[in-house]
């Protein structure tokens, strides 16, 4: 039924159960994986009373998120092709990481979205969570939520 599924993840717990269980769910159905993992776009510091302060210069952000993204797509293929199973990984930056998730389901013509229901919290955490009603509610593509 199902032939090519996009699997967010955020190297969370949970994410990490879900991609095990996506891994197990394409093998039994003979479908392949694009792991995706949306990186969160550079904060903007705000001035002023209540500053944030950002410890960080925009390109080492960029390198740290591309490090980390590039590190848990590397384990979630692994897993896969370890089981068997052909898998591809994507990753993009925005600051509406749904939209992301969407757009690489219609980027890499996915027919399922196959998403933990909650990751990480805070400025790590931005992935999953909320995000996973978000996507819920704005695709067409059908959605499993592992919990």
């Amino acid at each position: 039924m199902f032939k090519h599924l996009l699997v967010p993840t955020d190297g969370s717990g949970l994410s990490r159960q879900t991609v095990t269980r996506a891994v197990t769910f394409a093998r039994e159905a003979g479908a392949r994986i694009t792991f995706f993992f949306a990186q969160q776009d550079y904060p903007m510091p705000l001035y002023g009373e209540g500053a944030l302060l950002v410890p960080v210069a925009p390109d080492q952000f960029a390198n740290a998120t591309m490090a980390e993204a590039t590190r848990i797509l590397a384990e979630a293929r692994k897993e896969a092709e370890d089981a068997g199973v052909p898998a591809g990984t994507d990753t993009a930056v925005s600051d509406l990481p749904y939209v992301a998730i969407i757009d690489a389901a219609n980027r890499h013509q996915c027919d399922l979205i196959f998403m933990a229901s909650h990751g990480r919290k805070g400025v790590v955490g931005f992935l999953l969570g909320s995000e996973t009603q978000k996507v819920l509610t704005h695709t067409d593509i059908p959605v499993l939520v592992y919990r």
